[in-house]
C-alpha cells in the first residue's frame, strides 16, 4: 500500500511539473469593451463578427478635434471610425493593455471560435517600462499578426500562437463575444 501511495505521489508531481509552463489560455490584464453594431452599423466590425469571413478586425479609441472615436481596421486595410455616442462615453472601455484589440472568428475550429487579442506584441511590449512604447501588431488577410519589432507571426486562427520567429508567449487573449454581425461584440476580463 505505502509503495503505490509514493506512486501516486510520483504521478503527481511529475503532472504538476509538466504544467507550469503552461500559458494561461485568457490575460488576467483588465479589459473591458461593449460596442453596440446596432446603433453605429459599422460594416468592418460587421464583417469580423460574421462567422467563416476569415476577417479579423482591430479597435482602437482616439480623439480628433476634441472628439472621441472608434477606429477600426480590417486585416485587408479598410480603415472607418465611428464617434462615441453618449452611451459609449458612459460605458467604461479598457481596451487591452494600451489602447487596442484585434477581433474575429477564427477558421481552425468545430464550432467557429471568436477570439479577442491584445494588439501589442505580447513578447517586445512592456507596460511597465517608462515612457511606454506600444509595439502594435500588423494584421494580414490571412489572419497573421506580424510584430515589426521581434518579427514574429502569430496565427489569429489558431488561439494566437507563435507560428513564425523566436520562441516565447502567444498572443494575449481576452474573453470575448458576438450576438452577431450587427448585435453586440463584448470584450472582458
Amino acid at each position: 500500500m505505502r509503495k503505490t501511495n509514493i506512486i501516486i505521489a510520483f504521478i503527481l508531481l511529475l503532472l504538476t511539473n509538466s504544467c507550469s509552463n503552461v500559458q494561461n489560455e485568457f490575460s488576467s490584464n483588465k479589459c473591458y469593451f461593449v460596442f453596440e453594431n446596432s446603433n453605429h452599423n459599422n460594416s468592418l466590425l460587421a464583417e469580423a463578427m460574421t462567422a467563416y469571413s476569415g476577417v479579423f478586425c482591430t479597435v482602437s479609441l482616439v480623439n480628433e478635434h476634441g472628439a472621441q472615436y472608434y477606429a477600426f481596421t480590417n486585416n485587408s486595410g479598410l480603415p472607418e471610425k465611428k464617434i462615441l455616442t453618449d452611451l459609449d462615453k458612459q460605458r467604461t472601455h479598457i481596451l487591452g493593455l494600451n489602447n487596442g484589440l484585434i477581433v474575429g472568428y477564427g477558421k481552425l475550429s468545430d464550432p467557429l471560435t471568436f477570439y479577442a487579442y491584445d494588439l501589442e506584441c505580447p513578447n517586445c511590449f512592456d507596460p511597465d517600462a517608462i515612457p511606454v512604447r506600444s509595439k502594435k501588431l500588423s494584421i494580414s488577410t490571412s489572419g497573421i499578426a506580424t510584430c515589426n519589432v521581434c518579427k514574429r507571426q502569430y496565427d489569429l486562427n489558431n488561439s494566437g500562437i507563435i507560428i513564425s520567429g523566436d520562441k516565447g508567449n502567444k498572443l494575449t487573449r481576452y474573453r470575448a463575444s458576438t450576438t452577431g454581425p450587427y448585435g453586440t461584440l463584448s470584450v472582458y476580463n
